[in-house]
């Protein structure tokens, strides 16, 4: 069956317009992405009675209606993830990071982990786990609870939902303690235990970075493939203003900071701040 609609088109004033726009406001890199804006916004404007992108530009510009720049962020960037994503990922944060930070924090006993651009919520639980794994009977004495931050309200509302159908390599001693299952849909419902410990906040990566304590550990995974070079370098500068010192910054493996002196490359797209 074919597609209900044919893309509207969309004029260069109109193109350069929302790139300026999405770019200033989210750091969104959109100017080679025409064929995609208007692919992916078609449907959805012409079930909201555009009839084409001038108007639904004009509008977005002018009221700045929450649900409508919602619905560009979402169309306009994917928000696939999954649980043990890049495992070598937590294998490192297990075995490498984790002792580390015990022995640092012996005395007050707090962690500050930042999920950055975590999607529908499977990276903070995933972490969760491997906390919770780690610290065993001890984790009551601790305070694990990882910060777990999006642009998007939508992919927030699905990770504090917390149900999900989950991957086949995750282990079955893991599913029985974490995860509770629905028989009716076969979906995955994560454990109070976890879900108390991931706080959900939106958050947009352009804006400062003001939370109450420095992080030791920033995961900032598939994020940044949407940033122009000048954009991903701000950032970077204001993850490593936002560090504890040694503290480790992780991206995915598709990304790379460069040549950068504020990070030093410690593993595979694993940093650490100088």
């Amino acid at each position: 069956m074919g597609t209900l609609f044919h893309d509207i088109t969309i004029s260069d004033a109109d193109f350069q317009r929302m790139v300026q726009f999405i770019h200033k406001e989210y750091g969104i890199d959109l100017s080679k992405k025409r064929q995609l804006i208007s692919s992916r916004l078609s449907n959805a404007l012409k079930e909201r009675g555009y009839t084409d992108f001038h108007s639904f530009v004009e509008h977005l510009f002018h009221s700045k209606d929450p649900a409508e720049l919602e619905l560009v962020l979402n169309k306009l960037t994917t928000n696939y993830t999954f649980f043990l994503r890049e495992k070598e990922h937590f294998s490192f944060f297990e075995q490498t990071v984790l002792p580390e930070l015990e022995r640092k924090h012996q005395r007050d006993r707090v962690l500050s982990i930042w999920s950055a651009g975590c999607s529908s919520g499977e990276e903070p639980y995933t972490l969760s786990i491997y906390l919770k794994e780690y610290f065993g009977p001890n984790a009551r004495h601790w305070d694990t609870r990882v910060l777990a931050t999006d642009i998007s309200q939508q992919a927030l509302s699905k990770a504090q939902a917390g149900r999900y159908q989950i991957p086949a390599d995750m282990p079955d001693a893991w599913l029985r303690k974490y995860f509770k299952k629905d028989s009716a849909t076969g979906q995955y419902e994560v454990s109070q235990e976890l879900r108390s410990n991931v706080i959900f906040r939106t958050f947009n990566l352009m804006e400062p970075i003001r939370f109450r304590l420095k992080f030791d550990v920033i995961f900032c995974r598939n994020v940044m493939i949407y940033f122009d070079q000048p954009t991903r370098d701000a950032l970077v500068r204001r993850f490593w203003e936002a560090m504890n010192p040694g503290g480790y910054l992780f991206i995915s493996h598709s990304e790379s900071l460069g040549q950068t002196p504020l990070f030093q490359l410690t593993a595979p797209s694993i940093y650490r701040k100088r």
